[in-house]
């Protein structure tokens, strides 16, 4: 009888034959500078690395089993530096998962938890065995599969819009369409979120941001609330960060993982629509001292962690663990899975959760100049990637508009949120921070009095929000005085308490038709600002049609109506998703807003603040009325770019003067959120009202005129 080495040989003629037999299975040294597992002609490379292991074990499984049927010892030939690689022949992909062991010095007081007991799940695994039914814990270790990529990406070019041209629409892919109200074929998938692509385009947003498709874990700290039961619903818990996660696939895709993201991502492009991921490169999901080890604690603990002296772990993050971004090896694996996320699935852009922890030293401490940020900066394959920061962590570091940036790096822009929820509310003292904020923050991302030619463009830094996922809905921040968490579990302390929020005069839904206009209103307002305003807006998804979360600020947990969107509501609130429609529609007509254009042909500033009298002076200290104006000559279209927004967040009428720079230029009212009683609040090109030098703004209210020179 032939053994398996002479009956491969026999049958998979090879150029280069196998130089050795390990377990049955010939083998030869394999690729050392090609990480994971590859799928080759007539073979798997499988190739991993370990500082301070001394052996490692290369381990096969046949599918969902737990024991393997084969385990390959690395030799010492197999070994170059610290990377073991080895090519086994003959397998078929379908047909095995794998993992390792690695064995070494047990020492946690020096961070070293080595144990060959341990199975490992590979870090550089393109997809993870045994997470494909949502909501199911998986008993067994982690084991990955090989991915063998046939995806056809055709001629499909990169997209070369700037930041500030985006709309930027975050979705929960599963809270999305899980609803039983969505439509859709397929609930809570990348299928069901594809399904709503007319939806998007109608709409008009042309950039969706995903909150995290790594491969994580719901069942993670799983339990019971009120017969409820409660999930790591959001995905902050990243198990691999190669690989996307099976659960949000309508169909099986053994070794065929990430097709169905990568058909949506192409139908979203054919659409116009932008990809950016919300991706977690702060902590994993083998949490604390008390976490499991799954991965990286067997294959480096000390390498990929920040630890304190006596070997426990930093907790930056607020998740039990710290990832070391700026050690070397660690820096290396994150340049490579952005590198592999935008050339294999042809994402645009990177969202950072907790990004000031990628600027933190091996110790912790904050460093000037991060490796890390300016690696990413300057990588010729993300060059034309969009890297935007939430410039702050769990561990008190606040970086919004000091966030090293390498003239690269965008930023979440937290002064924007609390200036502009505060003011729009009524809070009159922070009407210079709204201000600033809305003319693009330009104190902290620059631009300002820069010459159009040669001017940083600070916008292109700047991502507006007044949402997101975590915190209030829009709704809910004129519902709800305070967070109603308990559903929780934490006896409502978990979540933020700055929410700047009001009720409108009643908590929560309420039959009252005048508390109910003003919130409609107030929803309305917020979506004028934050469309015109200069920066990137983005806002949560749902928000166009009043989604509500019902008062809760911190839905993590929460893998239910809670979370999910109820479409039902876009039919009941069809007058908010309207408006939010036609302001996206004006914010991208009238380019003036999103960027520095050249000067006006009719001498109007280019950009300019003033109080309710129409004088070019700053904005009181104190106001509860003012405006801005945007100007530039629009080249495409041969003629000036005039806009003005008027904000009232008074309860009373306010008469205001509107700028006319010397009698060469009249406004015309293209948005009126108070409406003009017959629920009439924008007016198309064509069909504004001329409005002349002043106009009286309605209680809380926002006003945008367009302005044409003479």
């Amino acid at each position: 009888m032939k053994s398996y080495h002479q009956k491969f040989i026999s049958e998979y003629p090879l150029a280069v034959y196998p130089t050795a037999e390990i377990s049955g299975f010939p083998v030869s040294p394999g690729m050392f500078d090609l990480n994971g597992a590859t799928a080759l002609q007539n073979g798997v490379n499988f190739t991993i690395h370990t500082c301070g292991g001394t052996s490692c074990e290369l381990l096969l499984f046949h599918p969902a089993q737990e024991e393997p049927f084969a385990v390959l010892p690395f030799p010492e030939a197999y070994k170059i530096g610290d990377v073991y690689s080895m090519i086994v022949y003959g397998l078929n992909i379908e047909d095995f998962e794998y993992a390792y062991r690695v064995d070494g010095p047990y020492c946690p007081e020096k961070g070293l938890l080595f144990d060959s007991r341990k199975i490992l799940l590979d870090p550089y695994a393109r997809a993870v065995a045994g997470q494909r039914i949502w909501g199911t814990h998986w008993e067994h270790t982690y084991h990955a599969r090989v991915v063998e990529d046939t995806f056809d990406w055709g001629d499909m070019p990169q997209s070369n819009r700037e930041l500030c041209d985006l709309v930027i629409y975050e979705l929960h892919v599963r809270g999305f369409t899980k609803h039983e109200s969505s439509g859709v074929k397929h609930n809570g998938t990348f299928a069901g979120l594809m399904e709503k692509i007319p939806y998007l385009k109608e709409l008009g947003v042309n950039a969706v941001e995903l909150m995290p498709i790594f491969e994580f874990d719901e069942t993670v700290n799983a339990r019971y609330r009120n017969g409820k039961r409660l999930l790591e619903y959001w995905g902050y818990n990243t198990v691999c960060f190669f690989s996307p996660n099976s659960s949000y696939t309508a169909a099986n895709e053994y070794n065929r993982e990430g097709t169905e993201l990568k058909t949506l991502i192409k139908a979203l492009h054919d659409n116009g629509i932008e990809v950016i991921l919300d991706v977690v490169f702060n902590h994993t999901a083998e949490g604390n001292e008390k976490g499991s080890t799954f991965c990286f604690k067997g294959l480096d603990n000390n390498i990929y962690y920040m630890l304190t002296p006596d070997g426990d772990y930093y907790n930056f993050s607020g998740c039990g663990n710290t990832l070391n971004c700026n050690h070397p090896v660690v820096q290396q694996m994150i340049l490579e899975c952005l590198r592999y996320w935008t050339v294999n699935y042809r994402v645009d852009g990177f969202r950072f959760d907790l990004a000031s922890i990628l600027g933190r030293n091996e110790d912790g401490s904050p460093m000037n100049n991060p490796p890390l940020l300016r690696t990413l900066a300057a990588d010729p394959l993300l060059r034309n990637v969009k890297l935007i920061a939430e410039a702050w962590d769990a561990g008190g570091m606040y970086q919004v508009g000091s966030f090293p940036a390498s003239g690269r790096w965008a930023e979440w822009n937290g002064r924007y949120r609390d200036a502009l929820r505060g003011f729009l509310k009524g809070d009159s003292w922070l009407s210079l921070d709204a201000a600033w904020s809305i003319l693009g923050s330009g104190d902290m991302y620059g631009d300002y009095h820069d010459e159009y030619e040669n001017g940083y463009a600070g916008y292109n830094s700047c991502v507006n929000f007044l949402t997101c996922h975590d915190g209030f809905t829009l709704y809910d921040l004129y519902s709800y005085n305070g967070k109603h968490n308990e559903e929780n579990g934490w006896d409502n302390t978990d979540g933020s308490n700055d929410n700047r929020s009001w009720n409108c005069g009643a908590e929560g839904e309420t039959d009252d038709p005048q508390v109910n206009e003003l919130r409609h209103r107030m929803i309305r307002n917020a979506c004028a600002v934050l469309m015109c305003s200069r920066g990137t807006p983005m806002f949560l998804s749902g928000d166009e049609f009043g989604n509500t979360q019902f008062g809760n600020n911190n839905c993590y947990c929460q893998d239910n109506e809670i979370s999910w969107l109820d479409w039902s509501l876009l039919d009941k609130n069809s007058d908010i998703f309207e408006f939010f429609r036609f302001m996206i529609a004006y914010r991208q007509e009238h380019k003036v807003i999103s960027r520095k254009l050249p000067g006006a042909v009719c001498g109007m500033e280019p950009l300019r603040t003033h109080g309710t009298d129409g004088s070019d002076l700053p904005v009181p200290a104190d106001a509860r009325t003012f405006s801005v104006t945007f100007a530039g000559y629009d080249k495409e279209k041969g003629r000036d770019d005039l806009v003005c927004i008027v904000i009232n967040t008074y309860w009373e009428d306010v008469e205001t003067a509107l700028p006319n720079h010397h009698g060469r230029v009249s406004w015309y009212l293209s948005v009126n959120t108070y409406g003009d009683g017959e629920g009439r609040f924008c007016y198309p090109e064509g069909t504004e009202v001329r409005i002349g030098g002043t106009f009286v703004m309605r209680p809380r209210s926002v006003a945008v005129f367009t302005g044409r020179a003479y």
